[in-house]
């Protein structure tokens, strides 16, 4: 099965060079699952040609708004709403799970909470998940048709199902410690409060949910659902 990622941010400079881009995370998370893989980096307005050059596809994270104004955001919009109306499963995280949300009719904005950086748990219907985020924007009004399946105290819609169509996920499950404490040295200073960064430090090395995050992708690729 062909997985295009659609690459809707680029990695700090700083860190290219250990982590590399953000498709490489995807490629590592998803592997041993029998997937191939394609990456359009969008953000620099290489699109596909349409649904059909991928049987499935995900959406990245970005340092980019949903809501803000990028000639690139418009196409991607349409795209999602083509690929959803195509039947290709589909899956987005973090800007990704923002960005079909508002494509569908949802609506993102920035939380007035503020930001979740670090290891967060999030209930899955009963079955915690612990997960790295960072983030302040958030799906604050869910499109029509899709299904909240994972909320946290930070963050209330921290997973949507739209049945048989996407699945999306505000934490970053490509995400390991390392990176997160990369991003705190590089794009978190000055951004996010020291005090949160210091908290999300001191919350490092516990175990990660990434697995059974990435388990749960590759089942909604194959079949379409989580159940």
């Amino acid at each position: 099965m062909k997985i295009g990622i659609l690459q809707t941010g680029l990695a700090p400079d700083e860190l290219k060079g250990s982590f590399g881009e953000y498709p490489g995370f995807f490629e590592r998370l998803l592997s041993n699952k029998g997937f191939t893989f394609q990456t359009w980096s969008v953000v620099e307005n290489v699109f596909p040609d349409g649904p059909d050059d991928a049987d499935g596809w995900l959406i990245t994270g970005s340092k980019h708004g949903a809501y803000e104004d990028h000639p690139w955001i418009p196409p991607l919009e349409q795209l999602i709403r083509d690929i959803v109306a195509a039947d290709r499963p589909l899956i987005g995280v973090c800007f990704g799970h923002q960005i079909i949300a508002q494509a569908m009719g949802g609506k993102v904005e920035k939380f007035k909470g503020g930001w979740a950086i670090g290891q967060q748990t999030y209930d899955f219907g009963g079955a915690p998940m612990t997960i790295n985020a960072w983030h302040q924007d958030q799906v604050v009004q869910v499109p029509e048709g899709a299904e909240v399946v994972a909320t946290s105290d930070h963050c209330a819609n921290a997973a949507l199902l739209y049945p048989g169509k996407a699945f999306t996920v505000q934490p970053h499950p490509e995400y390991g410690d390392d990176f997160i404490t990369g991003l705190i040295d590089t794009r978190g200073k000055g951004v996010v409060p020291d005090a949160l960064m210091d908290d999300a430090r001191s919350r490092m090395g516990r175990p990660l949910d990434n697995g059974r995050m990435a388990d749960q992708f590759a089942k909604f690729f194959l079949e379409g659902t989580l159940a």
